[in-house]
């Protein structure tokens, strides 16, 4: 795993970014911080008391027109950090009361973030992704995560083409899912708290609904109840430039009907207020 001929993500653009190439991410080789902090609107069970420790990747491999972290992930933005800067900000973030260390849109980065995990930290590691990701390059950070915090965004190819440049997303997602649930196994407890196992999120779109109950079916089909958890999120803001019905919030109609199917799916997790779908809970970056 390298930067040299990088095939990290999907899109296998095999440009040498140690040599100053730029691949579809447009990220540079060395990660890239734009944010480090106490995240405290993650899953209770994730965020517990006192928050996940949240570290922001800046750039992205996917570029999704909605996406509320555009600031960071459209053009990537950060401060240079190397391996041991980054263990450095791990155990700060720890030191502060962390309950977990949450690497943000991490994928890009791995060959400097997999040294910084070498020693096991205290708390668990959180991989939290867009879902689209190689299952060679999951297989490849075994050990090394505890919970996995994937995106299954779309089941419908063609939107995920319009909205994120990926139309093959849902295959390729499906099948890096599939290895997360097989590295890290069936949700794990302390408590409250989640420490190990896999948390899919899915976030509902305006106008989409077909493609929600979709997700919803392949992930009742593929696991057995309790096997995962869903978090099901109603928190789309329109962050403008984009037609209806990706103008507007997600109706209660809508949210109604994809978290009755939810339930008749016999899936557990965590659902989100109305109130979610605000500006105010976007990080400031």
């Amino acid at each position: 795993m390298n930067y040299e001929n990088c095939t990290l993500c999907p899109r296998e653009c095999g440009v040498n970014r140690a040599a100053g190439e730029r691949g579809f991410c447009r990220c540079p080789a060395g990660a890239l911080v734009a944010k480090a902090m106490l995240h405290k609107w993650e899953e209770p069970a994730l965020a517990g008391s006192g928050g996940s420790g949240a570290i922001f990747f800046g750039g992205c491999t996917l570029g999704c027109r909605y996406c509320q972290n555009a600031a960071i992930s459209a053009a990537p933005v950060g401060t240079a950090t190397d391996s041991a800067g980054l263990r450095r900000l791990m155990e700060s973030l720890i030191a502060r009361g962390a309950e977990n260390i949450d690497l943000v849109t991490p994928t890009q980065y791995l060959p400097t973030i997999l040294p910084a995990l070498e020693k096991p930290l205290p708390v668990p590691v959180v991989y939290n992704c867009g879902g689209y990701e190689r299952a060679e390059t999951i297989r490849a950070i075994a050990g090394k995560v505890d919970i996995y915090l994937p995106d299954l965004k779309y089941a419908d190819g063609a939107l995920a083409q319009s909205l994120s440049g990926a139309a093959d997303y849902f295959p390729v997602a499906a099948d890096a899912i599939r290895e997360m649930v097989r590295q890290a196994g069936p949700i794990r407890r302390q408590g409250e708290r989640v420490v190990g196992g896999v948390i899919i999120r899915h976030l509902i779109l305006p106008g989409q609904v077909e493609n929600s109950l979709r997700v919803l079916d392949w992930i009742g089909e593929n696991f057995r109840p309790g096997q995962v958890l869903v978090s099901l999120m109603r928190q789309y803001t329109p962050m403008g430039g984009l037609p209806a019905p990706m103008d507007r919030r997600v109706s209660q109609q809508e949210y109604e009907a994809v978290l009755s199917w939810m339930y008749l799916n016999r899936l557990d997790g965590f659902t989100q207020e109305a109130s979610a779908a605000d500006r105010a809970f976007i990080p400031d970056f």
